[in-house]
C-alpha cells in the first residue's frame, strides 16, 4: 500500500509545475467556476492518457520524429495563443455575476484536451517519467501491478486538477472585481508566453 500510494504523490508531483494547463484551469476558474476548470483538467487528463498508452504500447517514437515534433510545435504555438489572446480580449469583461455567458463545456474540455496533446514537451515528459515507471515495473512485478501503478499516478493528477479547480473557482469568491481580471490578464499573458516559447522551438525545426 506505501508504495501505491508513493506512485500517488509521483502523480501529485508531476501535474504540480506551473505549466499552460495550470495556467489555463486557473483562468477558467476566476472566468466561469469549478466546473470549468475542471472539465478543462479531463479533456488534459484525456491527453494525457493517450500518452501513457502511446509509451505502454511502444509509439510515442513515432511522436518523436522530426516531422511530429515540428507539427505538434506549430499546432501548439496556434492553441496556446489564441486562448491567451482569447483570455486577455474577454478579461474586462469579467465580472462576479453567474447568469453572464459562459463558454460550453464542450469548449473547455477541447481547449485542455487541445493544449496538452499538443505539447511535445507533455510526450518527452510521460516518455522520460512513465518510461522508468514501465521499466521498473515490469522488472520487479506482473502486469496487474503495473496497471495498479498507472492508476496510482492518474489518481494523483486527478486529484491535483480537482485541487486546482477549487482554488481558481474560489478566487471569483474571495478576490474583487479588479484583482480577478489581473489574474485572469497574467494568465492570459502566461498561455501567450508559452505559445512564444513553443513558435521559437517550431522555428528552430524547421530552420536549423
Amino acid at each position: 500500500m506505501g508504495i501505491f500510494f508513493s506512485y500517488v504523490f509521483l502523480g501529485l508531483s508531476l501535474a504540480a509545475p506551473l505549466g499552460p494547463i495550470n495556467a489555463a484551469q486557473i483562468n477558467q476558474g476566476i472566468k466561469n467556476g469549478f466546473l470549468h476548470s475542471w472539465f478543462l483538467a479531463i479533456g488534459s487528463l484525456f491527453a494525457e492518457l493517450l500518452f501513457i498508452l502511446a509509451v505502454f504500447f511502444g509509439v510515442v517514437h513515432f511522436l518523436e520524429t522530426p516531422l511530429m515534433k515540428t507539427f505538434l510545435w506549430s499546432f501548439g504555438t496556434f492553441v496556446l495563443g489564441y486562448t491567451g489572446i482569447e483570455s486577455l480580449k474577454s478579461s474586462h469583461k469579467l465580472t462576479t455575476d453567474n447568469h453572464r455567458s459562459k463558454d460550453s463545456l464542450l469548449k473547455v474540455f477541447t481547449t485542455g484536451f487541445l493544449i496538452s496533446i499538443s505539447n511535445p514537451l507533455s510526450i518527452l515528459f510521460w516518455l522520460g517519467i512513465y518510461g522508468s515507471v514501465l521499466a521498473n515495473t515490469i522488472h520487479k512485478y506482473d502486469t496487474s501491478h503495473l496497471f495498479l501503478y498507472t492508476a496510482a499516478i492518474v489518481i494523483g493528477l486527478v486529484v491535483w486538477d480537482i485541487f486546482m479547480a477549487c482554488v481558481s473557482s474560489s478566487f471569483r469568491h474571495l478576490l474583487n472585481q479588479t484583482t480577478i481580471k489581473w489574474i485572469s490578464m497574467i494568465t492570459g499573458i502566461s498561455l501567450i508566453g508559452f505559445a512564444v516559447y513553443f513558435g521559437y522551438q517550431a522555428y528552430f525545426l524547421i530552420f536549423r
